[in-house]
């Protein structure tokens, strides 16, 4: 497995792909014309087959006590700053301590639902990608657009605007996280398999709230989302989880040549 840093052409090669431009950030002048109406509306045959996907997937989980709060789209689908890389950010939204009181175990089981569903499926809209996400109602989420499928209406409208970004401090933030992750490989490389599992969980929290942080700042052109979505786009956040697989599986795994000893 390669893992380099990337220089800061690279990075704008990344962004320019996200349909970030560096000096400004260029939006549309509408919303996606093939998900909502110009009066902002969401076509019906899209929001039927939304709410059909969300249905199928809730039934999934077998916690038929629980009532949906929403289903809302959101991301740059949402936003005037959709293209062709775009997702259909499909969130659900239900309270997890109506599943169980343990709500960290609930979002571990849905994690993993979530997972295998986007694993095995390949649905599209219109020909955007759908990804599923569970989403607890009394989590924040900052986003500038946010339509609810359910309800058929803006939970957050969104406004055009020019966004600057700092290309310098994207390119600097992404490497830092880069190196992390060389160092985590590093790691691996010498068996420290345990220590690669805590280190990685460690350090996807750290992407969690440094993206959660900008989000909250300055929304979804902060520098610290756009990093994010460069090391998405550049597949090292799939390098990283790879690395905790083959560590967790090298953790369990017990050679032919070590033998138990017996007390």
């Amino acid at each position: 497995m390669r893992i380099k840093r990337l220089k800061e052409q690279e990075v704008s090669d990344i962004i320019a792909k996200e349909n970030i431009d560096l000096s400004s950030f260029k939006v549309k002048k509408t919303l996606n014309p093939k998900v909502f109406d110009k009066d902002k509306k969401m076509y019906s045959d899209v929001r039927s087959r939304l709410l059909m996907i969300a249905d199928d997937f809730f039934e999934t989980l077998d916690i038929g006590w629980v009532d949906l709060d929403d289903v809302i789209l959101t991301g740059s689908l949402a936003n005037y700053n959709w293209s062709k890389f775009s997702d259909v950010d499909l969130h659900i939204l239900l309270q997890f301590e109506d599943v169980d009181e343990n709500v960290d175990l609930v979002r571990e089981y849905f994690n993993s639902k979530k997972n295998l569903w986007n694993e095995k499926h390949s649905i599209t809209i219109k020909g955007y990608d759908v990804e599923l996400y569970l989403q607890d109602t009394h989590e924040s989420h900052v986003s500038s657009g946010v339509y609810s499928v359910m309800w058929d209406g803006w939970v957050v409208k969104p406004e055009r605007g020019d966004k600057k970004i700092d290309a310098k401090k994207v390119s600097e933030k992404v490497n830092s996280i880069i190196d992390a992750i060389k160092h985590v490989y590093e790691m691996y490389k010498d068996g420290e398999y345990d220590k690669v599992i805590r280190s990685i969980k460690t350090l996807k929290e750290k992407l969690k709230k440094m993206r959660q942080a900008g989000l909250d700042r300055e929304g979804e052109y902060s520098f610290e989302n756009i990093a994010f979505k460069v090391l998405r786009r550049s597949e090292f956040l799939d390098k990283l989880t790879t690395i905790e697989t083959r560590a967790y599986d090298k953790s369990l795994t017990l050679d032919e040549s070590i033998k138990l000893i017996k007390y």
